[in-house]
């Protein structure tokens, strides 16, 4: 049986695995091609990130809310800016769930 912990990171059912790599496979046929961005949207839990009720949705290329008025983007354009960033030198570093960080 899977530890707590290794069951929110990894995920089960909708927020498994599998599912993060359909995410990615959909990026991927959207034209990212940088596999450090594809790597660091690969290892996060995104799921984590949303409301329990949303975990679900959580690895549909869609911005779902956070709370406080705000939301956690879309993971295209995480992707896309985080690849930008990577070519072209920064930009907006608050941007997508700390994905600009891990990219580096």
């Amino acid at each position: 049986m899977r530890e707590p912990e290794d069951l929110m990171r990894h995920g089960i059912g909708f927020t498994s695995q599998r599912t993060r790599e359909r995410l990615i496979q959909r990026l991927i046929e959207e034209g990212i091609k940088d596999q450090r961005v594809l790597e660091a949207l690969r290892n996060i839990p995104r799921h984590m990130f949303v409301d329990e009720a949303l975990s679900h949705r959580a690895y549909e290329d869609t911005a779902l809310p956070i709370g406080n008025n705000q939301t956690i983007s879309q993971p295209f354009m995480v992707a896309y800016m985080s690849e930008v960033l990577l070519e072209d030198g920064p930009l907006d570093k608050a941007g997508g769930a700390g994905v600009l960080g891990r990219a580096h």
